[in-house]
């Protein structure tokens, strides 16, 4: 897990919302509703049982009317992360799965430092997401819940993400490998219906902001195998018999870039942000560089 210098770099960066908040709950992103705060929104009539001390009193010298000021009312919004927990992940000298970690600590302290309200989703189990508010305080309950997932078995990720209850304007963190059979289909067969893109249109349409973060080990980035292999999957069990030659990694290699670039191109249709990460990419590069699309600089 990231140490203390991490979180005091990103205390400065904020994630980047494409929409107003609309929820109830006090928090620092601006709202659609109308209230109190320091930065001025507009004038508007007086109406009777307006608060006195909004009047504008510049205003009535030289219109003979009387009018409030009216401020942005800063609300919190809701950042959802969900997690791909199944047994793919875990794969990596520098594993995807602590990378996934590493990223869903990184993307709820920013959430909480801001005030906004974090819940996390175990993709395996969406019926128990933690939710989490009320600022810095709550972070010791995001690491501890990080700190005990495991990885195993296999997820259906898009099935996952439908069951996310959209609670208003805000985000949602997709943390991946994309290694899903429904989602390769698609790559694969151009012509196929896309769940995935309209997934992210959903999402869109939801006024979630989409973010993927898609996590692969440097290994599957860098294909460095040779000779003949016996490959196993590590969720279904299913073993290949493959000859790891030129040609096969030139194969790999396309097949790759066809996958992260149906990824990132499904994104960007629903006005969302991608990003590779590599787990074997040095963090403070990969935070305050590679992730710099999804803050608000």
């Amino acid at each position: 897990m990231l140490d203390g210098k991490f979180y005091d770099a990103l205390s400065r960066l904020q994630l980047q919302m494409l929409h107003k908040s609309s929820l109830n709950m006090a928090g620092s992103r601006k709202s659609v509703h109308k209230g109190i705060s320091a930065e001025f929104s507009d004038f508007r009539e007086y109406m009777p049982g307006d608060d006195l001390r909004r009047m504008d009193w510049n205003v009535y010298a030289r219109l003979d009317k009387l009018y409030i000021r009216e401020y942005m009312e800063e609300k919190e919004a809701v950042v959802s992360i969900l997690m791909d927990t199944s047994a793919s992940m875990e794969y990596g000298a520098d594993s995807k799965a602590e990378l996934a970690r590493d990223l869903a600590a990184a993307v709820s302290f920013l959430a909480l430092n801001h005030m906004d309200r974090v819940v996390l989703y175990d993709m395996k189990d969406m019926g128990r997401g933690l939710s989490v508010g009320g600022g810095r305080n709550g972070f010791g309950k995001v690491l501890r819940r990080l700190e005990g997932i495991e990885f195993s078995g296999e997820v259906d990720m898009l099935l996952a993400v439908r069951k996310m209850r959209c609670r208003g304007a805000g985000a949602t963190v997709i943390i991946s490998d994309f290694l899903h059979e429904n989602i390769l289909k698609s790559v694969r067969e151009p012509g196929r219906s896309s769940d995935y893109v309209k997934l992210i249109q959903y999402l869109n349409y939801c006024k979630q902001r989409p973010i993927v973060l898609h996590t692969m080990a440097s290994e599957e980035l860098r294909i460095t195998l040779e000779g003949a292999l016996n490959l196993i999957d590590a969720e279904s069990g299913e073993k290949l018999r493959l000859t790891m030659d030129a040609g096969t990694v030139d194969s790999y290699e396309r097949e790759l870039k066809r996958l992260t670039e149906y990824l990132k191109n499904g994104c960007a249709a629903g006005s969302g942000a991608y990003v590779l990460c590599d787990a074997g990419r040095d963090r403070s590069r990969l935070l305050f560089q590679d992730l710099r699309v999804i803050y608000d600089i």
